[in-house]
């Protein structure tokens, strides 16, 4: 008996075997991490720790592996249904806390949906930027339809014309000041999620609130769950 549990405590500690968090969240491998020198215990746990409860309320389970909406979406995470779909090849545990923060604000929009956007303060900050972006871009001669630049909802053809005929680092470049990190430019649900991730991942706020103040706001006010019991 006691080297069966010997065994069994022995598979519960090996790399990338399926567990639950202390909060109850399951955290489940479809495919094992590419990188050894994660330890996805360290990382989740991590991510608990940085966020308050009721920001998770929506996490269930993470799933680690490899999916076809990667490849299909040319993203490495994604969140549906109570669940983080999370890549499992990652550079470092920095990366997968990144991937696991941003799909945690995906997750929130549901709950929170109203509180985040009924104001159109966020919405009314996002369209200002892309309003400065369209007229930087078009002054280093990279013509696209205003209507990419007022839409903000994901679009694939705006997607491509940013990080495929723009570039990544000419993007990064342009977007330097005006958004928190380039992909934030892409739609209004991923300018709250980089600036989600981005708020929880790093102590100092003042970057964030300088470029986007409104959203900063915003952070702050979802933050304290006491907001949240006051507008039901």
């Amino acid at each position: 008996m006691q080297e069966h549990l010997r065994q069994k405590q022995m598979k519960l500690n090996q790399p990338g075997h399926d567990f639950y968090t202390s909060r109850g969240t399951h955290v489940y491998f479809k495919n094992q991490l590419k990188n050894p020198d994660i330890s996805p215990e360290a990382v989740v746990a991590s991510v608990e720790e940085k966020i308050p409860d009721h920001l998770l309320s929506e996490m269930e389970m993470i799933i680690i592996g490899h999916f076809k909406e990667f490849e299909e979406r040319y993203i490495s995470a994604f969140y549906k249904d109570g669940i983080l779909h999370i890549s499992n090849v990652q550079e470092s545990e920095e990366d997968l806390i990144d991937d696991i923060v941003h799909e945690i604000a995906h997750s929130i929009e549901t709950p929170y949906g109203y509180e985040i956007y009924a104001d159109q303060r966020i919405k009314s900050e996002f369209l200002q930027k892309r309003g400065l972006l369209y007229n930087k871009l078009n002054a280093l001669g990279y013509k696209a339809p205003k209507s990419w630049f007022t839409n903000t909802e994901y679009d694939e053809d705006f997607d491509n014309f940013l990080f495929q005929t723009v570039g990544r680092d000419k993007l990064r470049m342009i977007c330097t000041g005006l958004f928190i990190n380039a992909y934030a430019a892409t739609s209004l649900r991923e300018y709250f999620a980089t600036g989600f991730t981005d708020f929880y991942l790093y102590a100092n706020k003042t970057l964030l609130k300088t470029i986007s103040p409104l959203l900063a706001q915003k952070l702050f006010f979802l933050h304290d769950i006491k907001n949240l019991d006051e507008s039901i």
